[in-house]
């Protein structure tokens, strides 16, 4: 498609430095009509006079599209249902916002007659995967446009300072400065924070420096000196309610969550609400902090800071449920599928059909888990304190180690199981010595 024939684009708007930027310039090169599409995925206080912004800086239109229920149901549910941790540390905060913000986006696309998309992703990093794989997956006729990836656009902006001074110069406000010229992106998940003075990867972001930086949890030294008790109430996978001291003043303090009924004493929440509250748990007692360097999609390694105090909660609750319910052997096929998965979801490929096919069988997986965990909460830990289901699998008479069960395990049978697994062991270690 030639830049002529697009006369309307929807870009990826956050009001930050580069969509802002972004915006202006895509107007002025294409001669198009720009609409600001933002998905509303729990950036909070961030989305405060986005569309305001996107107006005097040029769209001709700004849609805010609040996905925050879609994201914790359809993204971040079924994400953690896998267990899904890249590379033994990421909670993939970012990455599985991406497939959210591409759906909304290619429906703003499709209602308001737009012939391309627009997004402010570098050449140098994930999301730009991310946007365009989502996107050609549902709309592969929509044009994709990546200013990032055009050397004219480079040529003008060569790095942040000068998208800083081109901001200041058109009067956008954005939070990015030469002091602090890290960048952030957060959602109902976690905050990111990247680039700067983080690229130096011994860089101490624990430091007295960096205290002002993290948005979403206190320094666990700042924590509360008592530990705080919350239990978990889950249904096939999912976690359905919370119950922990004070729940009526925190509801009240956050503001935009209500229970939806109770059961056993239990509050029953919505996904968004789950973790919203979770988030604020964890928040007050620094869960979450995550510093890591982690391989990029497109071959580079990058340093970067995450702060995700809600989901670590939730998959710490989520691993204590699954091993009193899963059978050990399906429990094993799901695990080592969960490097894949992981990667899937880190790289775009969240709408492929093999993305699909393994959430297919990780739904099947989530069928028994059901029942509650009890965790403590204390200076950066999740600590469990218990776990009961009415489908466990956990039989008491079978593991304990006091006598009078016998009937229920009879310890001679061991010695036939451990004679029949060292017979290769023995006939190897013949053929060794001889």
């Amino acid at each position: 498609m030639s830049e002529k024939s697009i006369d309307k684009i929807v870009v990826a708007y956050s009001g930050g430095l580069d969509t802002s930027v972004l915006l202006k310039w895509l107007k002025d090169t294409y001669q198009a009509e720009v609409i600001a599409y933002c998905a509303d995925v729990g950036q909070a206080e961030e989305l405060d006079g986005l569309e305001e912004k996107a107006l005097n800086t040029g769209a001709s239109a700004c849609i805010i599209d609040d996905l925050k229920e879609d994201f914790a149901a359809n993204y971040i549910f079924p994400m953690v249902q896998a267990e899904a941790i890249y590379e033994g540390q990421y909670l993939l905060g970012t990455s599985i916002a991406r497939p959210c913000i591409s759906a909304g986006m290619v429906r703003a696309a499709r209602e308001h007659g737009a012939t391309a998309i627009a997004h402010g992703a570098t050449g140098k990093g994930n999301d730009q995967v991310r946007f365009e794989l989502s996107t050609a997956s549902l709309a592969p006729d929509i044009e994709m446009i990546a200013p990032w990836r055009q050397k004219r656009f480079r040529e003008e902006f060569p790095g942040r300072a000068e998208m800083i001074a081109y901001a200041a110069k058109e009067g956008i406000p954005v939070q990015a400065s030469a002091k602090k010229s890290y960048s952030m992106d957060r959602n109902l998940l976690h905050i990111s924070f990247e680039s700067g003075e983080l690229e130096d990867c011994w860089y101490d972001a624990t430091g007295p420096e960096s205290h002002d930086m993290y948005v979403l949890s206190v320094s666990p030294e700042d924590a509360p000196d008592e530990p705080e008790y919350v239990q978990l109430l889950f249904k096939k996978g999912n976690c359905v309610g919370i119950q922990t001291a004070n729940m009526s003043a925190i509801l009240e303090k956050l503001g935009d969550v209500k229970a939806e009924g109770e059961e056993d004493g239990y509050t029953l929440l919505s996904p968004y609400g789950v973790m919203r509250v979770l988030n604020f748990l964890g928040g007050k007692h620094g869960i979450g902090r995550i510093d890591m360097v982690e391989n990029r999609f497109v071959g580079m390694k990058s340093r970067g800071i995450y702060e995700t105090p809600g989901g670590t909660i939730l998959m710490a609750a989520h691993r204590q449920m699954e091993s009193l319910t899963m059978d050990r052997e399906v429990m094993r096929t799901r695990d080592g599928l969960i490097p894949k998965y992981a990667e899937l979801v880190y790289n775009g490929f969240w709408f492929a059909p093999e993305r699909e096919a393994l959430q297919s069988l990780v739904t099947h997986t989530q069928e028994t888990v059901t029942g509650e965990v009890r965790l403590k909460l204390y200076k950066g830990n999740t600590i469990t304190a218990g776990r009961r289901s009415p489908l466990s699998l956990y039989d008491e008479d079978v593991a304990t180690m006091e006598g009078g069960k016998e009937d229920a395990y009879n310890q001679d049978d061991a010695t036939g199981f451990i004679r029949l697994n060292a017979l290769r062991l023995k006939s190897e270690a013949r053929r060794r010595n001889s």
